[in-house]
C-alpha cells in the first residue's frame, strides 16, 4: 500500500471513532446527575462560624541585656577577629588565611563534614578537571579546584583520579590557626 493509502484509512478511522464517541456522550442519560443536584440544593443550609479576630502587629526592638553579647543578626559561622593587644602571642593567622576565613560566601559543601563526604568519581575534559562529590543527602556535587569542602575552610588543591587534595585551616587548642593537609579519597563500591 502507498503512503497516501495508509494515511487516508488512518484518517478514516479516526473521524469515524471520534463521531462514535461524540454520539455516545450526548446520548447519555444524566437525569441521575440532575436528581443528585436537587438533593443536594434542597438541604439545609449550616450556620458559618465567624472569622477569628485578628490581633494587631506589634513590633519589637531587640536591646540587648549585656554589653558584650552576640548580635543575632550574625551568622553563627562568620569568625570575629579578636582585638590584639600589644605585647599579646601571635594568633597564626596570615592575611591569606583571614580572607578565606571571613571575606568570602560559604559555599554549599562547607555545611558537611569532611568525612562524610564521598568522592565517587572525575570528570575531565583537555581545560578542566572535576571531582564528584556525594554529600549525606544524596546529592551529587561537581567541584574543582579552588572551591572549598568541610567546615574547617577545606581549600581544593588538586584533584586526581583516587583523590581530591584539600588544605584545611584549623584552631588548635591554645587557639592558634594553623593549616593542615587533608585528602578526600575515591570510595569503589
Amino acid at each position: 500500500m502507498s503512503q497516501l493509502k495508509i494515511n487516508r484509512h488512518v484518517r478514516t478511522v479516526f473521524c469515524l471513532s471520534l463521531i462514535t464517541g461524540l454520539t455516545a456522550c450526548v446520548s447519555k442519560d444524566i437525569s441521575d446527575i440532575e436528581n443528585n443536584v436537587a438533593e443536594i440544593m434542597a438541604r439545609p443550609g449550616g450556620r458559618i462560624e465567624p472569622l477569628p479576630e485578628i490581633k494587631p502587629y506589634e513590633a519589637y526592638a531587640y536591646q540587648s541585656g549585656q554589653a558584650n553579647a552576640r548580635n543575632p543578626f550574625k551568622l553563627f559561622y562568620v569568625l570575629e577577629k579578636p582585638e590584639i593587644e600589644e605585647g599579646s602571642v601571635d594568633d597564626g593567622l596570615t592575611e591569606e588565611m583571614e580572607r578565606e576565613i571571613r571575606n568570602r560566601n560559604r559555599e554549599e559543601l562547607e555545611q558537611f563534614e569532611l568525612d562524610s563526604l564521598r568522592m565517587v568519581g572525575t570528570l575531565d575534559n583537555e581545560n578542566n578537571n572535576w571531582g564528584i562529590v556525594l554529600d549525606p543527602d544524596g546529592v551529587v556535587h561537581r567541584v574543582s579546584v579552588g572551591n572549598y569542602l568541610g567546615v574547617n575552610i577545606g581549600k581544593i588543591i588538586n584533584i586526581y583520579e583516587d583523590r581530591i587534595e584539600l588544605r584545611e585551616i584549623v584552631q588548635d587548642s591554645n587557639g592558634r590557626w594553623e593549616e593542615r593537609e587533608a585528602a578526600l579519597a575515591l570510595v569503589e563500591e
